[in-house]
């Protein structure tokens, strides 16, 4: 599971490259600052997962996983302020609103049953 979400998580900061490069084109200022805070954020998810993943302890896995979590919600942010005001057509943020919303569903997932199993283990 932990495999498949890093490589989802790849994927969408993939994606997240794409949309600020479309973002860049668009020569809008309020655009490209929006779309930056976006990179940084979608891009954060994976790198969290990683460094998480070689955590030392549950404890440092599980914080490494609430930043990415944390991330992710920052994202989707910035993903209805984008629809919101216009800069991205609705419909092109579409499928990246859903991918972000399974993303913060399954990191959730994973720190909830990793702090049950702590407790009980």
């Amino acid at each position: 599971m932990q495999r498949d979400l890093d490589e989802r998580a790849l994927a969408y900061g993939i994606r997240a490259v794409r949309l600020f490069q479309y973002l860049r084109k668009q020569n809008d200022l309020a655009g490209l600052v929006v779309g930056k805070q976006f990179l940084r954020s979608a891009t954060s998810i994976g790198a969290n997962l990683a460094e998480g993943s070689a955590g030392e302890t549950r404890k440092d896995f599980v914080h490494k996983h609430s930043i990415a979590q944390k991330e992710a919600r920052e994202s989707k942010y910035w993903l209805k302020l984008m629809a919101a005001s216009e800069l991205v057509p609705q419909s092109r943020l579409a499928e990246l609103v859903q991918e972000t919303d399974e993303l913060i569903a399954i990191i959730t997932s994973i720190i909830v049953k990793t702090k049950r199993n702590r407790i009980q283990g």
